[in-house]
């Protein structure tokens, strides 16, 4: 399992229990199409955070880059629903930082330390 993580930070007029529901109704389309796996969103408690750190962090389980395609490719998608789902989301937000994690180490690099 590999872990997509966004830390977001809000636009200043954007209110966060309105934009956990637009991400909660985004994030369901794309369960509902396999695009991803489960999902979750944190906030910042008590300000204790370093400055490179959001106010927001999303992480979503995909299986592989494949997986992770096909939540790409959905979100390309040019059908109404779609579009007005990830623009619920997208509209709200300032800024967003991303990181693809992996588990480490994994069967692929184990393998191939073994034959070095």
């Amino acid at each position: 399992m590999n872990l997509y993580c966004c830390m977001i930070d809000l636009k200043q007029d954007a209110k966060a229990l309105a934009f956990a529901a637009a991400l909660d109704a985004w994030m369901s389309h794309l369960q509902t199409h396999g695009a991803i796996g489960k999902w979750r969103l944190y906030r910042s408690k008590l300000n204790l955070s370093a400055d490179a750190y959001r106010d927001f962090l999303l992480e979503i389980e995909v299986e592989d880059l494949s997986h992770l395609d096909r939540a790409f490719r959905l979100t390309g998608k040019h059908d109404d629903e779609t579009a007005q789902l990830h623009d619920r989301v997208h509209s709200q937000i300032a800024r967003a930082d991303f990181a693809l994690y992996r588990p480490y180490p994994d069967p692929e690099r184990a393998e191939r330390m073994a034959l070095v």
